[in-house]
């Protein structure tokens, strides 16, 4: 619904304004994201109008094109799967201006490929990477007759070996990790190749004895970098560790996560990198869904959440419109000049913040959401955020594991808690 119509302005005065959650099968962070909102919202006064908001979660069905709608802004979690409500989203978008946390349309045009491409005109250091016909065809006549005309015959292991083992094999389009082989020689390569059948998909070259994997969320101009270890399990992949990075490459790792998702319009994503021998390599940026789970980022969860009500906040009340197209002649004038690549880094900075508003957001987060720090804190102090521990335990690992892991994140959020005092 666009935003102060008559609908949402009542005689007193009070604009209401409500923030959909677009759920899958998570339980963790949306329980939290409600919880921290009851502790911390109140009316605000906007332009001489008092601002209520709500949050709801967003139910699934058929809708018409013309359907008006109560949802000011959608946080998605869902629709990079699930088709309808993708499909809602962008009529949502269009037809009633609703704020969109993330955008369908650039995470469906561009996908891992688009982005490497993009990427690579902009000088950043993203690997040796091969897109590979599929293993399989579709069955059908016209297929093989273009095959047959157009199609040249390869040598995948020379090209293997020309790039230099080891490499990754991983659908072009990505998903979750979906796909993903890592490749130490031809009978692992000729193994994956055989096994993606009509998969169409990236060969990438791997970097193994690298310094630090980095794993950087953005959500709005808000990044964080966490040391990322992707050979542990889930609940133990995010290092707790605040000085992994110099003040250079971690300006640099966070410079190139705000600028990737300012470049592709998303609001709420995590940027994956390689450091070694002082080069940084982003390997993986698009991601529809970024982990957020409590039962990972742990440490970092109270962040995570407090970063979202906060830009969510930012964006209703500014009245936010969403971006859909991208303006990325204005990064490539920058990307095809003679600059050198710290030069372009800030330069592409530059347009990213005038993008999310880096200076307005920061300013309105000092003044109109003081007392957010301290609400976050009590809520991670309270009985309601041990509730929500209690359960994701539960439904995350198996039962004779319960009370070993709930010790384990009670001790975190408590080192948490000691750490995080608000003065």
């Amino acid at each position: 619904m666009a935003a102060l119509t008559k609908a949402t302005l009542s005689k007193n005065n009070v604009v209401k304004k409500k923030i959909g959650l677009l759920l899958s099968d998570e339980d963790d962070w949306p329980a939290a994201l409600e919880a921290l909102a009851r502790r911390f919202i109140r009316p605000m006064k906007v332009k001489g109008k008092t601002l209520e908001v709500v949050l709801e979660r967003v139910r699934i069905h058929p809708f018409s094109l013309y359907d008006e709608t109560t949802y000011n802004l959608v946080i998605d979690r869902l629709a990079w799967w699930h088709v309808n409500p993708r499909e809602w989203l962008k009529k949502a978008a269009l037809v009633n201006k609703v704020y969109l946390l993330n955008n369908p349309f650039t995470f469906q045009s561009m996908e891992k490929h688009s982005a490497y491409s993009a990427m690579i005109r902009f000088g950043l250091n993203i690997p040796d990477t091969v897109l590979l016909p599929p293993k399989n065809g579709p069955d059908t006549d016209k297929f093989r007759r273009t095959s047959a005309r157009y199609h040249d015959m390869f040598d995948l292991p020379a090209i293997a070996a020309k790039m230099g083992y080891p490499l990754y094999m991983k659908p072009f389009d990505g998903g979750g990790w979906r796909g993903v082989s890592r490749i130490d020689n031809e009978q692992d390569l000729m193994r994956a190749y055989d096994e993606s059948g009509t998969g169409v998909m990236h060969l990438q070259k791997g970097i193994d004895n690298f310094e630090v994997f980095v794993r950087s969320l953005g959500i709005g101009p808000q990044i964080s970098s966490f040391n990322y270890d992707p050979n542990q399990p889930m609940h133990g992949r995010y290092q707790i560790q605040h000085d992994f990075l110099t003040l250079e490459k971690g300006r640099e790792a966070q410079i190139i996560t705000k600028v990737i998702n300012a470049v592709f319009r998303w609001d709420f994503n995590s940027c994956e990198a390689i450091l070694k021998d002082g080069v940084l390599s982003p390997i993986d940026f698009a991601n529809a869904c970024p982990d957020i789970a409590l039962t990972s980022l742990h440490y970092y969860f109270p962040w995570a959440i407090k970063s979202l009500l906060a830009w969510s906040l930012y964006c209703l009340v500014t009245e936010r419109q969403v971006r859909i197209t991208m303006n990325l002649q204005d990064y490539f004038k920058i990307a095809d000049s003679d600059m050198s690549y710290w030069e372009k880094l800030e330069a592409y900075e530059k347009l990213a913040d005038q993008h999310f508003e880096t200076e307005k957001f920061n300013d309105f987060k000092a003044k109109a959401l003081k007392g957010l720090d301290e609400a976050m804190y009590d809520l991670v102090a309270s009985q309601e955020f041990d509730d929500i521990i209690t359960h994701n335990v539960r439904i995350t690992f198996p039962p004779h594991e319960h009370e070993q892991y709930l010790a384990h994140y009670r001790g975190i959020f408590q080192h948490w808690l000691v750490s995080n005092q608000v003065k």
